[in-house]
């Protein structure tokens, strides 16, 4: 068994390198962070459900085994030698570890590929994955996210940048607006912003913000509200209970506008940049 060990969260191009020859992967359901540094622990760029997914089919060996474990301080804390004879005892084939330069196990960080091989194991450490000649890394793919860099983080993660949640309830100011919206209950690693988005409705316009124009009305937090191109696209006599939006560009960041008329206006514009992008 050739067996991939980290945490993968995006599932990106870095990551697709370590996953190369590996037949399962040990990873975690909850981002270690959690439990070492709960204020520091990232917004993540997928739900555990969809990781371990793609990580079961991502690649040339199709289908992986994927187990995930808890995070938890217990784990955390036992020293490196204590992981290799977890690994060894719940892994009785293993014949070789894939994993990426900078990963550490055990107590404090201690653990390392050299310490694996110290310790008995064959080690394949995956060459980083470059993109500006920089190294791709899911923290990386964050930063581009939160700067409304799209195209940047869509070519690290080797694939758009998606968003998956429930259809929720709105305020039916969209349609005030000759826009109506789907709201998807989800808060992505995002700038506040307008987006052109694909989702198996057809394409479509997305504003991630509290849409601050609408004063009292305004949300607390972030909402994701999304508006159809094409017309007809969603049946009149229902909506769908979920919605996966695929992220292809960032159009303006969020504004306040002095009044409703000018946010329609805006909204018009955006609409018709939207349908120029997707003509390209």
């Amino acid at each position: 068994m050739n067996l991939a060990i980290g945490f993968f969260d995006g599932v990106h191009r870095g990551h697709l390198r370590i996953l190369a020859g590996a037949d399962a992967v040990l990873t975690f359901v909850n981002h270690p962070l959690t439990v070492l540094d709960p204020d520091h622990a990232p917004p993540l760029l997928m739900d555990v459900d969809e990781r371990l997914a793609r990580l079961e089919t991502e690649g040339a060996i199709q289908p992986r085994a994927v187990r995930a474990l808890r995070f938890t301080s217990a784990f955390a804390a036992q020293p490196p030698e204590a992981f290799a004879d977890f690994l060894r005892r719940e892994f009785p084939s293993l014949e070789r570890i894939h994993c990426g330069g900078n990963w550490r196990f055990g107590a404090k960080g201690a653990g390392t590929p050299a310490t694996l091989r110290r310790l008995g194991f064959d080690v394949k450490v995956a060459r980083y994955v470059q993109y500006k000649n920089e190294r791709v890394s899911s923290t990386r793919i964050r930063a581009a996210l939160a700067k409304g860099l799209i195209e940047d983080a869509n070519a690290m993660l080797g694939r758009p940048f998606a968003v998956m949640g429930a259809v929720v309830p709105g305020k039916g100011v969209g349609r005030r607006l000759n826009a109506p919206t789907l709201n998807v209950a989800a808060a992505p690693p995002l700038k506040r912003g307008v987006y052109v988005v694909s989702t198996p409705l057809g394409p479509g316009l997305a504003n991630y913000g509290v849409a601050p124009t609408m004063g009292k009305q305004a949300w607390t937090a972030p909402v994701l509200e999304v508006h159809l191109l094409e017309k007809d696209a969603l049946p009149s006599d229902r909506s769908p209970s979920h919605l996966r939006l695929e992220f292809r560009a960032f159009l303006r960041p969020e504004k306040t506008f002095p009044s409703l008329t000018a946010l329609r206006d805006q909204i018009a514009a955006d609409i018709a940049t939207a349908q120029l992008d997707l003509e390209v």
